[in-house]
């Protein structure tokens, strides 16, 4: 079977090079992302594979199902650039990437403690030869509550991680996972923000949590908490959150994602005027890690990503059930 792969990055080169040799497949090789015009690139394939920089709306669905493509996979763990409504009504299949969750696991409980330790300040006085204590008595996580929204695959592995270190946790998901008993305590959404000192996202985004976290339920969290989102960047309304950092009711925040990241994450930007003002104010707090959604970005989860977004496509051309398709 023919795949036509785009948005292809130069850390999925090697792999992709040693899948071709490996699967029963042929690839066809684009850099840029799945458009009207570049899926021309994509005559005789029977699947495409993308990142999240192509954004796949009904359109372009109905253009790929008139050249017979039925499959398409994104190596990412996200599927919201795909119109999943659409591609199902036309009869394409979507999958989307796995891995272990380890990677943005420990990646969120390293932001804990970098909040905790109030390393950035520290850091950058260091840069500049300034060793100075003044402001940098930190907290201890194990004197702390911890409240993890979604107990998916990455929130079970983010609470089993925090069990090391004494905190209390608290869980909110629709669905509770009974492997957790003894490791946390679910409770309702209202009773997390009110008792815990760090809160921490891992819900996938849906048109029901768009802004979930915006200025109502920010007052609903004790005054200095700590926020972490390494799920998706529309979970939080910025403005809010700029708000809230503002006024200290919000006393930290890590964020991987953020809503206004299109366009640059990813990206050297350099010397070109940027024209996203709420994230290059966010990122100047003192209290606010802000890195460049690299949560995911191990040795073994690019691996994974890259081998889903092939094997899904060859796996459901030929019938076979795969995990990694949406449903």
């Amino acid at each position: 079977m023919k795949i036509c792969v785009y948005d292809i990055l130069d850390y999925e080169e090697p792999i992709l090079q040693r899948l071709e040799r490996q699967l029963d497949g042929e690839l066809v090789w684009v850099r840029g992302p799945l458009t009207a015009d570049s899926l021309a690139l994509a005559g005789g394939c029977g699947g495409v594979s993308v990142l999240g920089y192509s954004r796949v709306d009904r359109p372009l669905l109905e253009a790929m199902a008139q050249k017979g493509i039925r499959h398409i996979s994104t190596r990412t763990i996200g599927y919201d650039h795909i119109d999943t409504a659409a591609a199902k009504e036309l009869g394409i299949h979507v999958y989307h990437a796995h891995y272990a969750p380890n990677n943005v696991a420990d990646f969120t409980v390293m932001m804990m403690l970098i909040m905790l330790r109030k390393a950035k300040i520290s850091i950058c006085r260091a840069l500049v030869n300034d060793f100075s204590l003044d402001g940098l008595m930190g907290r201890e996580l194990r004197s702390l509550t911890v409240g993890v929204i979604g107990t998916g695959k990455i929130g079970a592995a983010v609470i089993r991680n925090l069990s090391g270190f004494g905190c209390k946790v608290l869980a909110y998901a629709h669905h509770p996972d009974p492997s957790l008993a003894g490791l946390a305590e679910y409770v309702e959404l209202d009773q997390l923000y009110a008792q815990s000192d760090i809160v921490t996202l891992h819900v996938p985004l849906t048109q029901a949590n768009y802004h979930m976290i915006d200025t109502g339920v920010l007052g609903k969290m004790k005054r200095g908490v700590i926020l972490i989102n390494t799920a998706r960047g529309q979970l939080i309304d910025t403005e809010s959150l700029i708000d809230a950092l503002e006024s200290g009711q919000v006393g930290g925040a890590g964020i991987d994602t953020l809503e206004e990241e299109s366009g640059v994450m990813h990206v050297h930007v350099g010397t070109r005027i940027i024209d996203k003002r709420s994230l290059l104010y966010l990122k100047q707090f003192p209290n606010v890690l802000y890195t460049q959604h690299y949560a995911f970005f191990t040795q073994e989860a690019t691996e994974s990503m890259v081998r889903c977004g092939l094997q899904s496509i060859l796996d459901g051309s030929q019938g076979v059930p795969t995990p990694c398709e949406v449903q």
